[in-house]
Order: C-alpha cells, then sequence, then structure tokens
C-alpha cells in the first residue's frame, strides 16, 4: 500500500512524521507531502519518503519577511493543482491540514490510482481534524466546515467528543467519521542537542517543587485560574512552597496575569517567549507536575509532549482531556475553571509522591499502549483498507 501524507505549510511536522514513521515500520511505503519547516529543526525521516513541494518561493523569502505571507497566497493554487497532477501514485491521500479550507474544497484533487489491471479508479481522501471545531452557534462557520469535511471519504478526531459534534452538529455521514488518538511527541525526549534551562529558570532551588505550565499562552488555557490556585495554597505546605513556571509565547495580555501571580505564596517564574524544542526536555524534566487547567479544548501537543515524558498532569476536565483521564487514568481531572478545586488537586499531588508516581506510570503507559503511534498505524492502516475495500466493492 502506498500512502500519501500531505500537510501544505507544514502546520504538524512532528505529527505527521511520527505517523509516517509508524505506517513505515508497519510496512506502508509512505511519502510526506509539505513544504519546508521554518521555525527549527524537525525530525529526520525514518523509513519514508519526504517532498517539499508547496511553497518554494515563499519559504525561501524566511520567516520574517514581509514579502512572504502575500508569495505564499499566489503560489497557493499551483501548488495544490501540481499536487493533483504529480505523476506519482497514492492509494490513498491523506490529508493532515489544508491552507485555505473554503478555496482548497475545491482544490483538493480527487487523484487516480492504478488498479491491478492497469486502469485507474479514484483514490480514497482522508483528513485528519487537528484543530479546533467552531462553536454551534456560529451556523455559517458550521455550514462552511460542513461542506469543506464532506469532500473526504473518511475524517478522522482524536476524540470521541469531537467525533459526536461531527456527526451531529456537521452533518457527516456517521460511516465516514473515525476515532483515532494523537500520539505522544517522542521524538521530544530523544532529542540529541539538548539545551540547558533556560536562565530565566535556572535559578531555582533543584529541592524545590515544580508545577509547570507550557505552551503558547491564550485566554482559553485558564492560566488565569491556574494562578487564582496558586493564591490559595496554605504557605507552609509543598505545594505552596512550590515554584509554578510559566513558559510560553504570549498570544494574550500578561499583565493581569502577572498581577495574579504576586498574590502566590510560591515562587512565579515566567517565560513569555517561544520555547525551542531543545528546550523542552529540560523543562519537562524538571517539573514535577504539569498543570494544564484548560477551559476548552479537543487535542494539545503539549499534553502530547506530557505524555512522551511520563508526566504527573493535572488537566482541565474538557474534550480528549477529559477522555484520556477517565479511561486512562494517565491525569487528575479538575472543572475548568474551578480554582478551590485546582488548589486541592496541586496540593495534594505536590505533598504525594506516590501518587504522583502513580499517574506518571499511566502516562507512560498511555503513551505505548492505545495512545502509542504502533497502536494508532495498526488503526489507521486498518481505515485505509476499508476505504480501499469498500470501493473495490464499487
Amino acid at each position: 500500500m502506498r500512502v500519501s501524507i500531505v500537510d501544505p505549510s507544514a502546520f504538524t511536522p512532528p505529527y505527521d512524521r511520527s505517523l509516517a514513521a509508524a505506517l513505515a515500520r508497519a510496512g506502508v511505503d509512505v511519502e510526506l507531502v509539505t513544504s519546508r519547516f521554518l521555525y527549527g529543526p524537525v525530525p529526520e525521516p525514518e523509513g519514508y519518503e519526504v517532498r517539499r513541494s508547496f511553497y518554494p518561493l515563499s519559504t525561501r523569502l524566511g520567516k520574517d519577511s514581509r514579502l512572504r505571507l502575500p508569495v505564499k497566497a499566489l503560489e497557493h493554487p499551483a501548488g495544490m493543482l501540481r499536487y493533483g497532477l504529480s505523476r506519482r501514485t497514492a492509494d490513498v491521500t491523506h490529508w493532515q491540514w489544508v491552507t485555505l479550507p473554503a478555496v482548497d474544497r475545491f482544490l483538493v484533487p480527487p487523484g487516480r490510482r492504478r488498479t491491478p489491471g492497469g486502469g485507474k479508479s479514484k483514490r480514497p481522501r482522508v483528513f485528519t481534524l487537528h484543530y479546533p471545531l467552531p462553536d454551534a452557534a456560529d451556523a455559517r462557520a458550521v455550514r462552511a466546515q460542513s461542506r469543506f469535511l464532506s469532500i473526504f471519504d473518511a475524517v478522522i478526531s482524536h476524540t470521541e467528543s469531537g467525533a459526536v459534534r461531527l456527526r451531529s452538529e456537521f452533518g457527516l455521514d456517521p460511516a465516514a467519521v473515525h476515532v483515532i488518538p494523537h500520539g505522544p511527541l517522542d521524538y521530544l525526549p530523544r532529542i540529541a542537542e539538548r539545551a540547558p534551562l533556560p536562565a530565566e529558570l535556572a535559578g531555582a532551588d533543584p529541592d524545590v517543587p515544580v508545577i509547570l505550565f507550557f505552551g503558547l499562552l491564550r485566554p482559553y488555557k485558564g492560566i488565569d485560574t491556574l494562578l487564582e490556585a496558586s493564591a490559595q495554597l496554605d504557605p507552609d505546605s509543598p505545594a505552596g512552597r512550590a515554584e509554578l513556571w510559566i513558559a510560553g509565547m504570549p498570544r494574550m495580555p500578561i499583565e493581569p496575569l502577572q498581577e495574579l501571580a504576586r498574590r502566590a505564596p510560591g515562587t512565579v517564574r515566567w517565560l513569555p517567549r517561544f520555547v525551542t524544542d531543545a528546550e523542552i526536555p529540560a523543562l519537562m524534566e524538571r517539573a514535577d507536575l504539569l498543570a494544564l487547567p484548560y477551559r476548552e479544548i479537543e487535542q494539545s501537543g503539549v499534553l502530547h509532549a506530557g505524555l512522551a515524558f511520563g508526566k504527573a498532569m493535572v488537566l482541565g476536565d474538557v474534550g480528549g482531556f477529559g477522555e484520556l483521564g477517565r479511561e486512562q487514568g494517565a491525569a487528575r481531572l479538575v472543572p475548568p475553571g474551578d480554582a478551590t478545586e485546582l488548589a486541592a488537586a496541586l496540593s495534594e499531588l505536590i505533598g504525594d509522591p506516590l501518587e504522583r508516581e502513580r499517574l506518571e506510570a499511566a502516562a507512560r503507559a498511555a503513551a505505548s499502549g492505545e495512545h502509542g503511534w504502533d497502536a494508532i498505524a495498526a488503526r489507521t492502516i486498518a481505515l485505509y483498507r476499508s476505504l480501499l475495500d469498500a470501493q473495490a466493492r464499487g
């Protein structure tokens, strides 16, 4: 079986490449069709081919060029058409992203694959939903998303809750919606050239526990709830003496958050910038607890970095976070926006190393089991085969 994994803008290189490598280990002939990633190194190919067919001019300009996005927009239709006309054949095309959904529903090529008799037939198209679905109250956005997703023979959701919404709110054929979990970002612990702890964090006492929030700083992620919970901790308890680290590029004003931080009994350290992959291992390994008290989410790359490092985690009970906590026992769940419940969870876990060890073991088990890449590849291949079998039956 030959599969073409397509991510034109290289939005999720770690996911794309982890999936491609797992499929290749299972015996699939895989090509990844993408563009050059401009924000740092990416995992090296393991058993699959990479074609950088999209945006050759705009990626050459570099990420800081003001011309990059206009040039990319001009390149886009030609790149999509060029991919569709490529002589290379695949049995299945698996799209991870498109760049302009409203336009790309007309540009995603149906493609053709060669049949054993020498003829050609339509090749199935699969799409993995990596982004949050629009709110059901936004009727226009729901219709647009439904029109786009309906062009695919199968749509993969990483969560059961997302699949339910696709079937009920977006009107997709229930048989076309499939649930396959996101895998751990397990390339991160294997990074060879690691960076030390950033200078902003390196002065912490090694005997003091660390609670880590990591990722882009956005309002829906509950950082304010985390800081309000920190202010409720008993200053004489292990949790009250813990340091809280908040690391990631701000996508919101952080001055109100910094004002909240002044009420916390322990030290709050900030790393308000982009954190490179090389810096992530030192952050994760130093942290005693990963706190992601999101108010809304389906899935998160930070959660799957936590799985890869086997971290004890406290998560907001929303979307795929709740599913992971209940089904795998790999995280402590708290009601979204509830600072009191979050404070109780932080206090208990920082004060109970054995419970943290239990959560860590559950995270490692999930990352090597049902949420591991080999299990994900097996389920993905089964989907491909079901689509090809259905096509063969006519």
